[in-house]
């Protein structure tokens, strides 16, 4: 099943819930005490004959449902951004001509689709028109969403978002890497909370020694969680860091190492230099190490996040991204331009301060809360 086929029977399924629930509304109110009794009962039976697999098929449920729950209310401003400017493009629908196209582009490239998937898709819905004979507004705007979200999936097929992990018995090593003010130090903060929750021992490296207080901040999120921060001096070397950080991980058995590394834009030259630096630092104590390489990216910055995907790409050997900031941003087709353009996982996706607003990436729950108001209830 494609990725467009499961957001139209996930739209199908929330409208067919609204509609039940709609109608049993009236039925609810006379039967409180008596659904009461049967809730308490059946209460009472799954206690009585509750099993591990039910309850792991609960727990799996719930996680599915919360995972959803994060994703629509942190996208809820680019969803309505790009359902503002989609429906303000459709009110002007007269008819398909050229006008409609160039309309169209416009409205995809000011969403942070980018210039050129903004023409893949307009010349793919311009196709699919002429081949459907499609006329009607509400068939148009189906169709355009379709192309987006099947543009999306098929430039994703054989992406891995997992996290790889070293052999059991060696320290996975993951190095963040990416400019000032995108929330590197923070997402290191949250992944480090999150790994240490799973019953993993993680260690931290402050390898970022020439931002004012970054040293600090990582290690107040050490402290949060309850985990390690091996750190140098002030303006330190950033790689002598890094080699101590590693020694200590492979000696001392910890899991994971994540390593906040520094991200002086004004100094690309000396950072990508600073960057393989520290690649070969890793190597010297863990060959096969690191794991991976996350970029963060910031995901309010939209097109300019893109340029600097590019320029780390070319020195770093980057395996995946995380995309902070999301729930700040009312353009979120930058997700779209990212697979498109730079054909790297977006790995993990963050929609808020809190350690559990960072979330891995799930393509379906993007698609489905990035459109849903514009196929729900219409």
């Amino acid at each position: 099943m494609g990725l467009f086929d499961i957001f139209k029977k996930k739209s199908d399924e929330e409208t067919s819930d609204q509609a039940v629930q709609q109608e049993d509304q009236p039925a609810q109110a006379d039967k409180s005490v008596e659904n009461a009794a049967a809730q308490q009962a059946a209460t009472d039976n799954a206690s009585a004959a509750g099993t591990k697999d039910k309850a792991n098929q609960s727990e799996a449920a719930s996680e599915t449902a919360d995972n959803q729950a994060i994703y629509d209310q942190g996208l809820s401003q680019s969803r309505q951004g790009f359902a503002d400017r989609f429906n303000k493009f459709l009110s002007n629908f007269r008819s398909v001509d050229e006008d409609f196209f160039e309309q169209l582009e416009d409205t995809l490239i000011g969403a942070d689709l980018g210039f050129e998937l903004a023409i893949q898709i307009s010349n793919q819905v311009r196709e699919a028109v002429k081949v459907k004979n499609i006329k009607d507004k509400d068939q148009i705007r189906d169709l355009i969403i379709e192309q987006m979200v099947s543009q999306y999936d098929q430039q994703g097929q054989g992406e891995d978002q997992s996290m790889h992990f070293a052999p059991a018995g060696q320290p996975t090593v993951v190095l963040f890497v990416g400019v000032n003010g995108v929330g590197k130090t923070t997402t290191v903060g949250k992944l480090a909370s999150s790994y240490k929750k799973e019953g993993k021992k993680v260690l931290l490296a402050a390898a970022d020694t020439f931002r004012a207080g970054a040293v600090k901040q990582l290690q107040e999120w050490g402290d949060r969680a309850d985990v390690p921060v091996v750190a140098g001096p002030e303006k330190a070397d950033p790689a002598s860091v890094v080699y101590t950080a590693v020694a200590k991980a492979k000696d001392e058995n910890f899991d994971v190492l994540f390593v906040d590394t520094a991200g002086r834009l004004q100094n690309n030259v000396n950072l990508m230099q600073e960057l393989s630096k520290i690649n070969r630092v890793v190597q010297k104590v863990l060959p096969d190490a690191p794991q991976e390489v996350l970029l963060v990216l910031d995901a309010t910055t939209g097109q300019n996040a893109l340029q600097q995907a590019k320029l780390f790409q070319q020195s770093s050997e980057v395996t995946g991204i995380v995309l902070t900031k999301m729930d700040g941003t009312a353009k979120g087709g930058i997700v779209f331009a990212i697979r498109d353009s730079l054909h790297l996982p977006v790995k993990w996706i963050g929609f808020g301060e809190k350690a559990t607003d960072l979330r891995p990436f799930s393509a379906e729950d993007f698609v489905y809360g990035m459109f849903k108001d514009l196929v729900v209830n219409k």
